[in-house]
């Protein structure tokens, strides 16, 4: 899988967890509401965002194994972790935490998911989530995870999965060409195989149904105005490189774009969030 710096993720935490739809996180926690404990596997983990995004809707005794394929980042998780909670201590190779009335217990495993997907769904956790992850994997590896999640009565909450929308203000001439660009980029190998891309969501959400589970989703795009001044110039920096390595348009005109989009009043980035559940 395509790597994340430490930065980009610390970048985007506040807007991923403003942007998360509350309303397919309460779903999630009234389904365990009757739960004393919950275990979790977080795939693709990062720094560990999305523990400290859903834990509080979640039961107050939760166990989380965080996966990802970076050595790197499952170190930085437990750093940020230990950081973010009330109190947190060593337990052999788990993590405990304390957070408000909830406890935590975090285990790390480094894991290739495209290699060894069965395996880590093998572990038989109450609940599978992921966040940012499955615009990165092939319409392939996607239909082949929802088999295996339904065969085995797992449900899903996948938060924030790109969904192809995207608008910046003040609009720019260059916008439609750069965006196009963009989304073609984004279908590039990312370790799954060619990705899906914006088309991610929907063909989870139609594997689900096709297989009886349930599915709600709701959006959850990023909108960013000047107040998130640093991570509108570093998503800028990022889409034009990559419209730039589509080679689709020419250097003047990405780097036109980009100046511009390094003023911008406020930007639109689309995303949704799914829950998937056995009926």
């Amino acid at each position: 899988m395509a790597g994340f710096s430490p930065e980009w993720l610390a970048l985007r935490e506040p807007a991923d967890h403003a942007a998360r739809n509350p309303q397919v996180l309460a779903a999630v926690g009234g389904y365990f509401a009757g739960s004393a404990s919950l275990s979790v596997l977080d795939l693709g983990c990062g720094a560990g965002s999305n523990l400290r995004a859903a834990c509080a809707a979640l039961p107050d005794r939760q166990h989380w194994t965080l996966v990802d394929h970076d050595a790197g980042l499952l170190a930085l998780a437990r750093t940020r972790l230990e950081a973010w909670a009330d109190e947190a201590r060593e337990q052999g190779e788990e993590l405990v935490l304390a957070k408000g009335d909830k406890t935590i217990t975090v285990d790390t495993r480094k894991v290739d998911l495209d290699k060894d997907l069965d395996w880590v769904l093998g572990w038989r956790p109450d609940l599978v989530t992921a966040a940012a992850l499955f615009d990165l994997a092939s319409k392939r590896w996607i239909e082949r995870f929802v088999a295996a999640l339904t065969s085995q009565c797992l449900p899903l909450y996948a938060a924030l999965t790109y969904d192809g929308r995207e608008s910046w203000q003040p609009e720019h001439s260059a916008d439609a060409g750069i965006h196009a660009a963009f989304d073609d980029h984004q279908h590039g190998d990312k370790g799954f195989g060619p990705a899906a891309g914006p088309e991610a969501h929907e063909i989870m959400a139609e594997a689900f149904r096709k297989s009886g589970f349930a599915v709600s989703s709701g959006d959850s795009a990023w909108l960013l105005d000047a107040f998130r001044r640093p991570l509108l110039e570093a998503l800028a920096q990022g889409i034009a490189a990559a419209a730039g390595e589509t080679g689709r348009l020419d250097a003047d005109t990405v780097s036109g774009w980009l100046a511009a989009r390094r003023k911008a009043q406020s930007a639109l980035i689309g995303h949704q969030d799914l829950w998937a559940r056995p009926v």
